[in-house]
């Protein structure tokens, strides 16, 4: 229950980076012990959405803008490698998988749950990834999306949290081209697809979102 309820809270940005957890404050909220308060803590670690820094404690992992570019080159790579050899190595039972994660995320894309669109997400790419029967790719993979999961908040705060469409056809392609193991397809998908992600993020970051206070009283 811990865990769950610190994640959701720190992928939904109610725990901005940087922010500070403090332990004896959650044994307070939760009524528990420091145990299973720790215990939730390892595991957000272990997912590297919580950091202990020397003299500071334990706190949600800071997002460094300085290291985005060489993020989205490494995502936007490895969205195209994953998705390629998804399309040649897939089995049937990896579509089986897939397709069904792709309802679930269609469900939540329905309900407009954005905490459940971001899990579903991570764990559809992941899935492409394993397809592909490439261990090194798949765990690089999954490093990335779970280091990005934060981003795509910001992603999906850039729509005011109503996502488009074509959002949820690019995954319904995507799952296509794998079925018909049209490798050229998936490429493109891919790219399209990890390419509009970027842009809209640095959009949102980008924008000037200053008060305009008045300053002649």
């Amino acid at each position: 229950m811990v865990y769950g309820s610190l994640k959701r809270e720190i992928l939904d940005l109610v725990l901005p980076p940087g922010s500070a957890v403090d332990e004896v404050a959650l044994t307070e909220r939760f009524g528990m012990s420091r145990t299973p308060i720790r215990e939730a803590l390892v595991k957000l670690a272990g997912e590297g959405l919580v950091v202990t820094l020397p003299n500071r404690g334990t706190v949600v992992a800071p997002i460094d803008i300085l290291d985005l570019p060489q993020f989205f080159d490494a995502l936007t790579l490895m969205y195209r490698v994953t998705t390629r050899l998804a399309a040649v190595n897939r089995t049937d039972g990896d579509l089986e998988t897939i397709r069904a994660l792709q309802a679930g995320y269609a469900r939540a894309f329905a309900a407009r749950d954005v905490s459940a669109m971001i899990e579903v997400n991570r764990d559809f790419h992941a899935a492409i990834a394993h397809a592909g029967r490439n261990g090194y790719y798949s765990e690089l993979f999954e490093r990335l999306l779970d280091e990005g999961r934060r981003l795509l908040r910001f992603y999906y705060s850039s729509f005011d949290e109503t996502l488009p469409l074509a959002f949820l056809d690019e995954h319904e392609e995507m799952v296509a081209a794998i079925d018909a193991r049209d490798v050229a397809r998936a490429d493109r998908v891919a790219t399209a697809h990890a390419d509009q992600i970027v842009r809209q993020i640095q959009a949102y970051i980008s924008q000037d979102r200053r008060l305009n206070a008045d300053l002649s009283l």
